[in-house]
Order: structure tokens, then C-alpha cells, then sequence
């Protein structure tokens, strides 16, 4: 056992998160209406330090680790002892225009380094420009975060329409070491309430107040790590592709109702290993079409969930007249701890879906903690704070 994972074992260590307030609109001031595109209008709103209170999030009971234990690469969620960091790149940037024109010059092979906390606001670009950052095949993008006590760098929208931050444009990109923050941390439960609730004005209606996104892939073998990224109705969307690894990131406040997705995956298939979870909707969701897939392993939900914490839909979601959800999809060694139910799997897969060695504190048995049909099997995992066998 390396010394980080020593260290990280039997806890959570604090992150640094950051606490940036959403300022309303001069028009708001004014009392003028207002672009519902504009920017996010939360002024009272504040993120806070992700920590797990020192509690373990792992046991071991007759032999078996159940629930998420760090690995070699450092603590669940990254940042401080993240062991894969990148500290230099081919290119440095400090600012947007050095970011577009980095994009604009890249190579596959290379490095796109943003350093310390560099913050670039993409706000006025993305709201009046309608700027895209495309990310091309086998680039890497990099921050310090972790590194010497770095938040990494920030790039941030308070465009409440941000189509995304990035856009990759090809196989095999990585994103690693930045914080990412995008304008909507709320949940605009009333907003749902008056579309969908008894004489709703239904799905147009919901559908006008605007989205946003982190990070939009269709090709294959995205690699996302150590990144913070919070505040957008998506954080991740995998559209397409196989082989996507998530891992080492905490993503929070992705919790817009009706939406609202730490990682969402459309026709991909991915694995999702050692994140930090908090304030979603759905941390981990899938459309459920043949060919959606996953594999999570040794993530931490640290408590706070608008609905069950990792999701596929089913036929039903989708109105295809089918009952599938998903492929395959496999969930170990992960601890939930919000009292909303764990897993929703809506439908039927076409393979399989196991839910096994998860330390789930808040329920007392698996038929409270998972929602599933046929060919889900739950079996062999732990529930409440303290455990003394399994089910």
C-alpha cells in the first residue's frame, strides 16, 4: 500500500472548493425584466468544502472491502496527493484568447497547460458570441489542481445558456486538474411544478428556461480526472462512444429538476472510478438505449441527492415501447450516503446489472435502497453506519 492511499484509506480529505458567489444581473437592480439567458442570479448561494467528516468510507467484513477505498493514484474526489498530474505543456495559457488560440494551433500528443489558478470567464463570449471550444483528437488540456495546495485553474459561465465548455472534437482527449463551474447550482423546483404538476404547461414550457453543460463528447475514449466541476444541468455528457473514464473528480450542485446529471450517457459506455459526488439529481444517469453501459466502482456519494443517486432510464423514459435500460451496467464497491434511494434502474437491461459491495449508510436493506426489475441482481452489500455483515 503506497503512502497516499495509507493516508486516504479509512477517510476523506477535505477539498478545496470555490465559494464564489453568483451575482444578480444590473437589470434584476433596476427591476427591468431580464434575458433569461443572461447570467445565473443566486446571490445568497454558496458552495462549500466537500469533506466526509472524517468518516471511513470503507470496511472490511469477513475478508471482503465493501464500499469506495482509495486507490495508488491518491484520494476520492483528487486534488491534494493526486499522484498523475501534469505541471508543464506545450502550450501555456493565462487567458481566453491564449486558450481559442492554443486550441486553434494544438496537435494530437500535446499539452494545453493552464497554471496555478488562472481564472478565465467565458461568460460575455459564450452569451454574445456563441463561442465554441472545440477540443481535438488526442489533446490534452491540464491544471494543477492538488499540486503545492492549487485550487487549478477555473474556467467558469454564468450564461445560464451554455451549450458547454468544451467540446471534444475527437478520440482519446483528457481533461485533467482544472475546475470547471457552470451558472446553475439551483434546483428550480417551482420551475418543474408549473410544467409538469396538475395543469402544467407542460414539456415547451420547461424546455424554455435555458440549460448548460461542462463537457460534450460523441467520440471515443474521453479521459476526464482530478477536475472539480460543478453548477451546469449536465456536468458530463457522454453522447457516444466506448471507453470513457471518469475518475478522481468531484462533481456537485448538477441538480436542476427534471434534469440535472453529475455524468449522463446517451449511446456510450464508460467507467466511473473514485469521484466524489454531491447535490445531483442523478450523479450517474443513462438514456437506457441498447449500447449504454457502465461500470462505477469506488465513488463516494457524500449525501445530499434530488432523486436516487446513479440511474439508468428505461423504455418507459424513453416512449419507445420497449422495456430496456441499458447493456450492461455494473455497480461495486461504492458508499451511498443519502437517504434517497442508491440505484434506479428503470426497465430491464439487455445483459445485466449487478449491485454489489456498496456500503449503503442510510438504508437498512436492499429493497429501500434500490429501485430495478428483471436481471438486476443486489446482493452481498452492507447498510447503515455500522455494519457487521452483509446482505
Amino acid at each position: 500500500m503506497g503512502l497516499s492511499e495509507k493516508l486516504s484509506a479509512n477517510k476523506l480529505s477535505p477539498m478545496d472548493v470555490n465559494r464564489r458567489a453568483f451575482v444578480s444581473s444590473m437589470s434584476g437592480l433596476l427591476g427591468l425584466a431580464a434575458a433569461p439567458d443572461t447570467v445565473a442570479a443566486a446571490a445568497d448561494f454558496n458552495f462549500y468544502p466537500a469533506t466526509a467528516n472524517d468518516e471511513p468510507t470503507w470496511l472490511e467484513l469477513g475478508g471482503k472491502i465493501y464500499g469506495a477505498k482509495p486507490d495508488q493514484r491518491g484520494p476520492i474526489g483528487g486534488g491534494t496527493g493526486y499522484a498523475k498530474r501534469i505541471s508543464d505543456g506545450d502550450f501555456v495559457v493565462r487567458n481566453l484568447d491564449e486558450l481559442i488560440n492554443a486550441l486553434a494551433g494544438v496537435q494530437s500528443g500535446q499539452v494545453i497547460f493552464i497554471p496555478g489558478e488562472t481564472e478565465i470567464d467565458l461568460t460575455t463570449r459564450i452569451y454574445i458570441e456563441e463561442l465554441e471550444m472545440m477540443v481535438p483528437e488526442g489533446v490534452v488540456i491540464a491544471g494543477e489542481r492538488g499540486h503545492n495546495g492549487s485550487k487549478g485553474a477555473l474556467l467558469t459561465s454564468d450564461a445560464l445558456k451554455t451549450p458547454f465548455i468544451f467540446k471534444i472534437a475527437g478520440p482519446d482527449v483528457r481533461i485533467t486538474g482544472l475546475r470547471i463551474q457552470g451558472p446553475n447550482p439551483k434546483r428550480y423546483e417551482d420551475h418543474h411544478t408549473r410544467s409538469f404538476g396538475k395543469g402544467g404547461l407542460g414539456r415547451e414550457y420547461y424546455y424554455r428556461f435555458p440549460t448548460s453543460m461542462g463537457i460534450h463528447t460523441e467520440f471515443p475514449r474521453l479521459e476526464v480526472d482530478n477536475c472539480e466541476i460543478s453548477a451546469f444541468v449536465r456536468a458530463i455528457a457522454l453522447f457516444k462512444g466506448e471507453d470513457h473514464n471518469i475518475h478522481h473528480n468531484h462533481i456537485h450542485h448538477c441538480q436542476y429538476k427534471g434534469l440535472g446529471y453529475g455524468i449522463s450517457l446517451a449511446v456510450a459506455s464508460a467507467l466511473f472510478e473514485f469521484n466524489l459526488f454531491d447535490s445531483n439529481r442523478h450523479s450517474l444517469a443513462g438514456t437506457g438505449s441498447p449500447g449504454c453501459g457502465y461500470v462505477a466502482r469506488h465513488n463516494v456519494e457524500l449525501g445530499t441527492s434530488l432523486s436516487h443517486c446513479f440511474d439508468m432510464h428505461g423504455g418507459r423514459d424513453r416512449k419507445d415501447g420497449t422495456t430496456i435500460a441499458g447493456t450492461s451496467i455494473e455497480i461495486y464497491n461504492n458508499t451511498f450516503r443519502s437517504t434517497e434511494k442508491a440505484v434506479g434502474i428503470r426497465g430491464v437491461p439487455e445483459e445485466k446489472c449487478v449491485v454489489r459491495n456498496n456500503w449503503i449508510t442510510k438504508h437498512p436493506d436492499a429493497k429501500s435502497a434500490v429501485l430495478a426489475e428483471e436481471k438486476t441482481t443486489v446482493f452481498d452489500n452492507i447498510y447503515g453506519e455500522r455494519p457487521v455483515k452483509s446482505e
